[in-house]
């Protein structure tokens, strides 16, 4: 699956498009978004992709997630926001778990943005929001994110 998804993405770059993204993201030497990639890949084709992946193991969507490729981490992402809305309640609490252990990598206001509510913010609606406060006052800019935007 991991093999098809990168396939489905690549045929849908757009380098003028990726140029400008990485203007728009701030990926040059020393500002917040240094060092991602982008493919030129608009959001909505992104998530038309992503919804025959709603099956993709964690294994291949942390493979997604560590790469430089900004369109594979909102990719890996949106399967999980996916896979979130159709699980049980268990499934949820790992789809949860699996998110902010790999929250290193939710590292762009954009990917925080779409996902944070859906996942974290959603599974803690009704539970003890502790894990916010701590990330609220983590040193790492996306983490405070992802606890503001998942109130």
């Amino acid at each position: 699956m991991l093999t098809e998804i990168i396939k489905d993405l690549q045929k849908e770059r757009n380098p003028k498009q990726a140029k400008l993204l990485q203007g728009f993201f701030k990926t040059g030497k020393g500002e917040y978004g240094e060092g991602d990639v982008f493919l030129g890949i608009k959001v909505p084709v992104t998530r038309g992709i992503v919804k025959k992946y709603v099956g993709m193991n964690f294994k291949n969507i942390e493979m997604l997630l560590k790469s430089k490729v900004h369109e594979y981490r909102l990719a890996g992402l949106l399967i999980l926001v996916d896979k979130f809305k159709q699980g049980d309640e268990r499934e949820r609490g790992n789809i949860y778990n699996f998110y902010l252990e790999n929250s290193d990598r939710v590292n762009n206001w954009d990917l925080v943005d779409l996902t944070a509510h859906k996942i974290v913010g959603e599974f803690l609606k009704d539970k003890r929001r502790e894990k916010l406060y701590g990330l609220a006052e983590a040193k790492n800019l996306w983490e405070k994110r992802i606890a503001i935007i998942s109130c």
